[in-house]
């Protein structure tokens, strides 16, 4: 009898209680959560707190009533640690990693759970690869599109001074997740209308993947896997408009890849959190089904939740995906299962099958 085909969510987040907090979060105010779990807190900045499951124990009776198998835990933006002093972005992101590395190591059957480090300071950042993958077995690398270096100035993530992240992630064969978020801290428009969420955080994914595919990185580091979150939607639709431009104005990409060369790329993943079936077929035109995996973002209200106003429902897009032709079903479950263990694990089928055998209680 052939096993069932397991739903695995590539795109989840996930909020320590509030007494799970170090004092040194709130007292600096880097970040932390109300007794009353209704706000996530920074200096000078709050959100709500709009689902439940935001915390474990909400999270996996949110998994079990919609019946996801498993759930990939990337880590939280506000804690790319980006404007903080050294030593306070340190222990910021140390608790992350290790509170990631905490729920992991006591779920392995439900969640695989990813890790950040701060890319302005390359040596820790090296460091802490190190401890993550040798100590506390974790194989999935977080990282922002975009960050501050040490005097300022907002760089791109693909910077080449940043290759000894990128060697080291090779030499371990990590999957890695680009994810964007800060973009109004260094663009200058006044927030409103949830413009940086809605608009500016796609812009900065196709910035990333802009440099990504023109440094040759899919190529140059073959034993890596890389996720764009959110469909790396911008990229899709301005795709003609790089490829053009390439050709156009050679002088301006003397010693680059053609962009062409990373479309359909075997390393190149994205996520389905598009919101519409007509973006998720150009994704799956461009790059192919096999280079897309599931992707939810929950519990965010841009995540694919419950939504009576929308009737929408945890892998709704693919449903309607199916129903309008744009995929198979053989394609739909390799999206929920097979995709997403391309991505975490390349072709250590060993990996694959040992986390299967988790999910499954085997």
């Amino acid at each position: 009898m052939s096993k069932r085909k397991l739903r695995i969510n590539g795109h989840s987040h996930l909020l320590p209680y509030p007494e799970e907090i170090p004092d040194f979060m709130r007292d600096k105010g880097i970040f932390w959560v109300d007794k009353d779990r209704k706000f996530m807190l920074q200096k000078d900045w709050n959100r709500p707190i709009t689902d439940s499951s935001f915390f474990l124990h909400e999270k996996l009776a949110w998994m079990e009533r919609n019946k996801i198998d498993h759930a990939v835990v990337l880590n939280l933006s506000q804690l790319y640690g980006n404007g903080l002093r050294l030593e306070e972005m340190k222990q910021a992101l140390r608790f992350q990693n290790d509170f990631n590395a905490k729920i992991q190591a006591e779920y392995p059957s439900k969640f695989t759970c990813g890790f950040v480090v701060h890319p302005g300071y390359v040596r820790g950042a090296c460091w802490e690869i190190e401890r993550c993958v040798e100590e506390l077995n974790m194989r999935l690398l977080c990282l922002p599109t975009h960050y501050m270096d040490t005097i300022g100035t907002w760089r791109s993530i693909f910077d080449e001074e940043n290759a000894r992240i990128f060697e080291l992630a090779d030499k371990y064969g990590l999957a890695i997740e680009i994810h964007p978020y800060d973009g109004e801290k260094f663009i200058k428009l006044q927030n409103t209308s949830w413009r940086f969420h809605l608009i500016w955080m796609l812009a900065q994914c196709a910035d990333a993947y802009h440099f990504f595919t023109l440094n040759g990185m899919q190529d140059k580091y073959p034993n890596t896997r890389t996720c764009f979150a959110h469909g790396g939607q911008l990229a899709q639709i301005n795709l003609g408009r790089r490829i053009q431009g390439f050709d156009g104005r050679p002088d301006l990409f003397e010693g680059k890849h053609h962009p062409r060369k990373a479309v359909g790329h075997k390393n190149i993943f994205f996520d389905t959190l598009v919101h519409d079936t007509g973006s998720l077929q150009l994704l799956i035109k461009n790059q192919g089904s096999k280079q897309v995996l599931m992707g939810l973002d929950d519990p965010y209200p841009l995540g694919e939740m419950e939504s009576a106003k929308q009737s929408s429902y945890p892998g709704k897009i693919l449903d309607l995906a199916m129903e309008r032709d744009i995929i198979t079903e053989t394609e739909r479950d390799a999206i929920w299962e097979d995709n997403v263990l391309q991505w975490l694990f390349g072709d250590d089928v060993e990996a694959k099958n040992s986390l299967v055998n988790k999910i499954l209680g085997q």
